[in-house]
């Protein structure tokens, strides 16, 4: 991943969990600015600060990396409500995310 790829992905997130760039940044235990500072390309988290942004969305790394799913939080509560289904629960489930699709 490229760092605009980081950066678009980022703000992405960010945008999804409805926080500010400010916020987000004292949230991390990180000074006013410093999300504002990745986002216009001025620096770049540490691997530690990494990690700690990703908890901060409630995701894995390989989530943050992964550009498919545009909201990782979102499908992780998905799945997570989806378990203890019966089978017959998960294939009306499946019917209306794949009409939801068309």
């Amino acid at each position: 991943m490229e760092k605009e790829e980081f950066v678009r992905r980022l703000v992405q997130l960010r945008m999804n969990k409805d926080v500010s760039a400010r916020d987000m940044s004292l949230s991390l235990g990180q000074s006013p600015n410093y999300i504002n500072g990745i986002e216009n390309g001025a620096g770049f988290p540490s691997m530690t600060v990494f990690f700690y942004i990703c908890d901060y969305f409630g995701i894995t790394p390989k989530e943050f990396f992964d550009l498919d799913v545009p909201n990782p939080a979102k499908m992780n509560e998905l799945t997570q409500a989806a378990k203890g289904l019966s089978n017959e629960q998960m294939e009306h489930l499946i019917a209306l995310v794949k009409s939801m699709k068309k």
